[in-house]
């Protein structure tokens, strides 16, 4: 069976970015630990008129004209998102209706009817889980079949004004090609895996009663001046949005389910989930690989040096250097390299040191906190992180946190980088660790292939992130509330938003267009 993997990927984001400096400013926040600490040097903010289907669709469209791909040759196009835009209907058919726009004129109006489309969600894991099936299905129609599947990545990672979260945020979409006997990265069926329900990160179904809402809407009315007496009623529905009725919703029921696209999340506990799933799931790749003899222990190099690239996911640019310690921790910890680190920095700390409570457990967490933070300070880390990690970080640092494509904007970074240094990547094995709140994480390897220079040629990424529109405060927090009715920037060349509801329309149906 021939090898699949990633043939080519693109990338969209949004034209508007907001400076860190400026936001630092705006928050009165400390610009150098934003920036020297986390690496955040901007954030990518969607206009009025883009959503996680225009963002997904424009990709898959950069991706579709790049490759001269017929539409009725692609089987599949899975959608990795946490940013769904319906509880029922798949944001992926939102994408195919804006490409069904786009290619019915030269292809026939059902050039993507017998296409594959689904939506998969596990936080910022979820594309991953997309690439993970593609491959299969891929592998499995054989070499001469040659199936064509898509993933598409797309998402709008936003939180609440003021959060501890906020100088995390970013969004934009993209596309990975995958196919037989890839040019970018081929991808063997080895992968490890760690799931674990926790509570770290999650965007519940609030509920909130309907007297709430009602006596919140008066005490507006109050602080306006407006008077209650009269119709109360009447005096209500003027404050209420406009597609309130009397016989709404609002009015029928005691308690009202409410979904909002900000998260709630523990800062401290999702960091240290993120780095013991990331872990488990090295270790059940180690395990894996011996099995499958691709590594022998007593007689190769450390597995993960073995990785000349370590491509992880980034919800902010410098997240791999501050967790990745505890694997290259668990993959030298009874080599001499090992005793040559504990010298420097001292034992690490172990459960059994400590009381088997609750509080006891506590201790150890930020006991093992400072370790990982000593280990990613010697120097064989810091050399480590600097020659495999430091080149994925760079396309993070001026878009933020993507969430489910955060993996491969750093993928994206690394290869465009080796590309632009003049890299001779060709042959050489990438580790790759996705992780998704929740949580879990999948570790797996991508092989370079030998027309790398040629795909990663084409990505013009960094050149691309110097052309965007800067935003002050107010359109930026304008636009975080939805008070912005008009774009920014004008959109051109790229799918956008033109309607949701309205006559003729039922209600909450999202339409597109295309814009020349």
């Amino acid at each position: 069976m021939s090898e699949v993997g990633i043939d080519d990927i693109a990338l969209h984001f949004p034209r508007l970015y907001f400076d860190m400096e400026d936001f630092a400013k705006f928050r009165g926040a400390d610009f150098g630990k934003l920036n020297r600490g986390l690496g955040l040097s901007a954030m990518a903010i969607p206009d009025v008129h883009e959503d996680t289907a225009t963002m997904g669709a424009n990709a898959v469209t950069r991706l579709i004209d790049r490759n001269g791909l017929d539409p009725s040759s692609i089987g599949r196009i899975y959608l990795g998102t946490e940013s769904a835009l319906d509880g029922a209907k798949p944001t992926a058919t939102y994408i195919m209706d804006m490409l069904e726009q786009r290619y019915s004129t030269t292809h026939g109006i059902d050039c993507f009817r017998n296409c594959d489309v689904v939506d998969l969600t596990f936080a910022c894991i979820g594309a991953v889980d997309a690439m993970h099936n593609t491959l299969d299905w891929a592998a499995r129609g054989g070499e001469g079949r040659d199936r064509v599947g898509i993933v598409v990545f797309a998402d709008n990672a936003k939180y609440d004004l003021g959060s501890s979260g906020e100088y995390t945020q970013g969004a934009g979409g993209g596309a990975i090609l995958i196919r037989h006997n890839p040019r970018l990265l081929s991808i063997p069926d080895i992968w490890g895996v760690s799931t674990m329900p926790v509570h770290d990160f999650f965007k519940p179904r609030r509920e909130v009663d309907t007297r709430t809402v009602i006596e919140n809407v008066l005490d507006l009315a109050r602080e306006s001046g407006e008077s209650i007496r009269g119709n109360l009623a009447e005096k209500i529905l003027k404050f209420l949005p406009r597609s309130s009725k009397k016989n709404d919703v609002l009015f029928e029921n005691e308690k009202l389910m409410i979904h909002k696209d900000t998260p709630i999340f523990d800062g401290q506990f999702s960091n240290r989930c993120y780095s013991e799933s990331v872990k488990q799931a090295f270790i059940d790749f180690r395990a894996k690989s011996i099995e499958e003899g691709r590594y022998d222990p007593k007689a190769d190099e450390i597995l993960t040096n073995q990785w000349s690239r370590i491509i992880v996911h980034l919800p902010y640019a410098f997240q791999g250097k501050r967790m990745f310690p505890d694997v290259f921790r668990h993959d030298r910890r009874h080599l001499p390299v090992w005793g040559k680190i504990t010298e420097e920095i001292g034992p690490e700390p172990l459960p059994g040191d400590f009381p088997d409570t609750p509080k006891g457990l506590d201790e150890f967490e930020r006991a093992n906190d400072t370790y990982r933070r000593l280990i990613s300070k010697t120097e064989e880390f810091r050399s480590f992180a600097e020659d495999r990690i430091e080149k994925t970080q760079r396309a993070s640092s001026l878009i933020g946190n993507q969430y489910t494509g955060s993996i491969f904007l750093a993928l994206m970074s690394s290869m465009e980088s080796d590309y632009l240094d003049n890299s001779e990547m060709g042959g050489h094995r990438i580790g790759l660790c996705g992780y998704g709140s929740g949580a879990k994480a999948k570790v797996f390897e991508g092989i370079v292939q030998p027309q790398w220079r040629e795909i990663a040629s084409r990505f013009h990424l960094f050149e691309r992130l110097s052309t965007r529109h800067a935003i002050n405060k107010t359109i930026y927090e304008a636009l975080h509330k939805g008070k912005r009715k008009r774009s920014v920037v004008k959109p051109t060349g790229e799918f956008a938003l033109v309607g949701i509801g309205g006559e003729g329309k039922l209600e909450g149906q999202r339409r597109y267009q295309w814009f020349d």
